[in-house]
């Protein structure tokens, strides 16, 4: 919006039935200005219809990856320099997207930003968040390139075993293109950053917006990007590695979990989870804390149980709700994931999440 449209939208807001002729006295313009005015907002989505209804939406922004996630799982025990018979699956992932796709089957608004390759697989990207509601006209296409594309290796145990992931292209997240974002960030109810992109663009994100942000470490790696800057995150979710090379604290015990949660949350986040694999994930927010172990269900694929967390406590927040019931929520998430073969299962929804958590009373 230019500053006279938000001057404008301003006034709208503080008197709905305010005349085209009032406002023009207040902007000292002519009717016919503040009725082209007013058309732009229309067009904008800031208002809606006549009598000047506001739009107010509450929204997510994601901030990273995008991909084409490539998951092979072998039927027996993985040979190193062989060919293992096992079957392959294809699908849209990432986990800046993989979070979006997650919080829209939450009933959440999602804006995601993220980087794709003006090709096939980046258009049936841009299709298929079109089918979820979750919005890309912000994010970036970069010419004469290729999407990114993650593949993983799956043991007969459904446990990852190798991993490459071609992902060069979020270097194209800069600080200037989030500056030109900076509307969209500013109307976010909560924004959640993965680490595929650049350090200092996640510095100057966390340093210049006045919103909760999320952080999704990714991995071990790419969680270094942030270790100086930790205590400017509202929430992380890191996994038992991920806490260690942050805090430089080894976890062997309840005490030393305990003992690592403290160290970020001194560093000023409000909420930790650590995820502790088979044993559960360890919460704290400075006042609250403990150890919720996993519910039960059939481990089919781990890939996408993380984003799939992080998507539960997100929603969490948004509703309102403490810590406690925002780990169960992220639990409750996980359990969906680690249930189905594909990275985003087809089963996610709050219908479910409630579900698996009455059952796992």
């Amino acid at each position: 919006m230019t500053n006279r449209e938000k001057e404008i939208l301003k006034w709208i807001e503080e008197d709905p039935f305010i005349s085209q002729s009032e406002l023009a006295e207040k902007a000292d313009i002519a009717r016919s200005s503040i009725a082209v005015h007013i058309s732009n907002l229309i067009k904008k989505g800031k208002i809606i219809g006549k009598g000047y209804i506001i739009q107010k939406k509450s929204f997510v922004t994601v901030i990273g990856g995008t991909n084409i996630d490539i998951s092979a799982k072998s039927y027996s025990p993985l040979k190193d320099y062989d060919s293992n018979p096992g079957k392959v699956n294809t699908s849209f992932g990432g986990v800046g997207r993989n979070i979006a796709d997650n919080l829209s089957r939450l009933n959440q608004d999602v804006e995601l930003i993220t980087v794709l390759g003006d090709d096939f697989n980046g258009e049936e990207v841009k299709k298929n968040c079109r089918v979820l509601g979750i919005n890309t006209s912000n994010s970036l296409t970069i010419p004469n390139s290729s999407t990114s594309t993650y593949i993983s290796i799956l043991n007969d145990n459904n446990d990852m075993k190798l991993a490459i992931s071609a992902m060069d292209l979020y270097e194209n997240v800069t600080i200037d293109f989030i500056k030109s974002k900076k509307e969209i960030l500013d109307e976010s109810k909560i924004c959640i950053v993965d680490t595929n992109i650049p350090k200092e663009t996640i510095q100057y994100i966390v340093n210049n917006f006045n919103i909760p942000i999320f952080l999704d470490c990714v991995s071990t790696t790419k969680a270094l990007k942030i270790k100086e800057f930790i205590g400017k995150f509202h929430t992380i979710k890191p996994n038992k590695i991920e806490a260690e090379t942050l805090s430089d604290i080894k976890i062997v015990d309840f005490n030393s979990l305990q003992k690592c949660a403290n160290f970020f949350i001194q560093k000023g986040v409000k909420q930790v989870f650590i995820s502790l694999g088979e044993e559960g994930v360890f919460y704290s927010n400075g006042v609250t804390s403990g150890k919720m172990s996993p519910f039960k269900t059939e481990v089919i694929n781990t890939t996408g149980a993380g984003d799939a967390f992080m998507s539960g406590i997100a929603y969490s927040f948004l509703d309102n709700l403490d810590i406690v019931e925002s780990c169960k929520n992220g639990i409750a998430c996980a359990t969906i994931a680690i249930s189905s073969e594909k990275t985003i299962s087809d089963n996610m929804s709050l219908e479910n999440v409630n579900k698996i958590k009455e059952e796992n009373l």
